[in-house]
């Protein structure tokens, strides 16, 4: 199974990205995606998962860190893709943004996300 994530820019603060995870592979085996993002100079965290519950809905439950609780939401939209919808985005949003199963298989390259103020 690989993962790649795609879709960062720079925006305004306020502004909004949408983030995709393309999903190549077995991708039957796969129930939990999170998005992580690793802000410059600090450790790699996750802000967002989905848990699929019913693969022919891509319905899903899913779960946030508080920072991006209410701004971020994150989809299955289906078998090869994952978003992550980024809204009102602030500074401190800044990172490299991954996706990858949970548990974690091989790291993608990222993309990046950039704020302005």
């Amino acid at each position: 199974v690989q993962l790649q994530a795609f879709g960062g820019g720079t925006v305004q603060a306020g502004g909004s990205l949408r983030l995709s995870c393309t999903v190549s592979g077995d991708i039957f085996s796969i129930n939990v995606v999170g998005w992580y993002r690793q802000p410059p100079g600090n450790q790699r965290e996750l802000v967002a998962i989905i848990t699929s519950t019913d693969v022919t809905t891509m319905n899903g439950v899913t779960n946030y860190a508080d920072s991006v609780k209410g701004r971020f939401s994150i989809s299955r939209d289906n078998y090869y893709t994952v978003s992550l919808q980024m809204n009102n985005l602030k500074p401190e949003d800044t990172a490299v943004y991954y996706c990858n199963t949970i548990p974690n298989k091989s790291w993608g390259q990222g993309t990046h996300v950039t704020v302005s103020s």
